[in-house]
């Protein structure tokens, strides 16, 4: 039975206002009268004929809801003009419905009243001086130089040898970092590729595991096209690697294990089969997952990131967001609807996990193509985002509280004797 059309507009968030005050505002929304979905600054209102939309509304079949990677949905389909366009996010109508409702790179449901993209306002905490000290151990020039070698392989497809050549120089890389490493065999359709995983114990019992993706694809060349991936995503991998080695500076109460995925641009096959193999009682060991994926474009005039996690990851979405409140100048952006990234497998297997992406991304066109290349990272950008996710995994982690020293010589009294410390 075909349903009924909506009546719809776009007004600015600001503008959908309590019942009670509708009616004084002009232009203004009721919410208990029509449905709404916030997409940051912008939300769509919508309802049936009569249902408090207001003026000017217009009219369609039904509304729907695009996420994408990158513009992926709308170079596929540039004869669909969105009715709200947020990027990653966009609105269309019903009347555009494609055929199929998702591939890997884009998916389509129905719009439901609810927080797309979140505009949070988060309050700084106060600095912690540990914190502060291990921010200063962040050193962009080493993760320049780590970004720079992985964008100058012709391509990091998950099928090439020059994959298992950026493999090898981050397992080097982890080892020289005090990392114990191993690789796991994936498949990516029919062929094999890896994982790469470095752990690093900790004194506790959980596990903390700080993600990316490191293979590379050219969609419209094919797997032997040049993809040097710089932003989508070596920018994400020299990530992993650079906050391995700042958290590696210091002792703490649980595991950290880093993890860089192969074959993600083809279906997140190496998230999903790490995830099938981990038994219940690793599963259960894992506190949080961070997942860094394309962290070096600035597209927009403020720097913005985007926190995308889910509700069993909210708490995390929320401690990134004060970190980024307390120790960097980005603009942050929450969804709590994962899609197309390797914290999504983690997510579905109740896992909390959060993708930290740069804001905008939908506006970088280089990504997937030999065009994704150095000229067009913002090496700022990735810093911030580099401090706020070092920020919030000193807390995840928990430091190991120093034992306290002597100031002075220590003069021991002899067996069963109470040691007297002379300061």
């Amino acid at each position: 039975m075909p349903t009924a059309p909506v009546r719809y507009r776009v007004i600015p968030t600001t503008d959908v206002v309590p019942a009670h005050a509708a009616e004084s505002r002009q232009g203004g929304v009721a919410r208990h009268e029509a449905k709404v979905a916030q997409f940051g600054e912008r939300s769509v209102v919508w309802g049936a004929a009569g249902d408090g939309v207001g003026r000017g509304a217009r009219t369609a079949p039904g509304l729907l809801l695009v996420t994408q990677v990158g513009r992926s949905f709308q170079d596929e389909f540039p004869g669909v003009k969105p009715v709200l366009d947020r990027g990653r996010h966009l609105v269309i109508s019903a009347a555009d419905k494609p055929r199929r409702r998702s591939n890997h790179c884009w998916r389509v449901e129905k719009l439901r009243p609810e927080t797309i993209v979140g505009r949070p306002d988060p309050v700084a905490a106060r600095v912690d001086p540990a914190i502060a000290g291990l921010l200063a151990e962040l050193d962009p020039a080493s993760y320049q130089t780590d970004v720079t070698w992985f964008a100058s392989l012709p391509t990091r497809h998950s099928h090439s040898t020059s994959f298992v050549t950026a493999v090898e120089y981050a397992e080097q890389r982890m080892v020289a970092l005090g990392y114990q490493t191993r690789r796991q065999p994936i498949t990516v359709g029919t062929k094999p590729s890896q994982n790469l995983i470095g752990e690093r114990t900790g004194s506790g019992g959980g596990v903390v595991l700080v993600t990316a993706h490191l293979d590379s694809i050219n969609l419209a060349g094919g797997a032997s096209a040049p993809a040097p991936g710089a932003d989508d995503n070596a920018s994400g991998s020299a990530g992993v690697l650079e906050l391995g080695r700042v958290l590696a500076t210091r002792t703490w109460q649980h595991d950290i294990r880093l993890i860089l995925f192969g074959g993600e641009e083809e279906g997140l096959y190496g998230s999903k089969q790490y995830v099938a193999a981990l038994p219940p009682a690793e599963r259960a060991r894992i506190r949080a997952v961070l997942n860094l994926d394309m962290i070096a474009s600035k597209n927009s005039t403020t720097p913005t990131v985007l926190l995308e996690g889910a509700p069993l990851s909210s708490g995390l979405v929320d401690d990134l967001a004060t970190a980024a409140a307390t120790y960097t100048g980005l603009a942050v952006e929450t969804s709590l609807h994962p899609f197309a990234s390797d914290h999504v497998p983690f997510i579905t297997a109740g896992i909390p996990a959060v993708l930290t992406i740069e804001g905008s991304d939908s506006a970088n066109g280089h990504i997937h193509s030999a065009n994704d290349t150095l000229n067009f990272l913002d090496w700022p950008l990735a810093t911030e985002i580099l401090r706020m996710n070092t920020a919030a995994l000193a807390g995840w982690l928990e430091p190991v509280a120093a034992r306290p020293r002597p100031a002075g010589s220590i003069v021991s009294w002899g067996p069963n004797r109470i040691d007297i410390f002379v300061s």
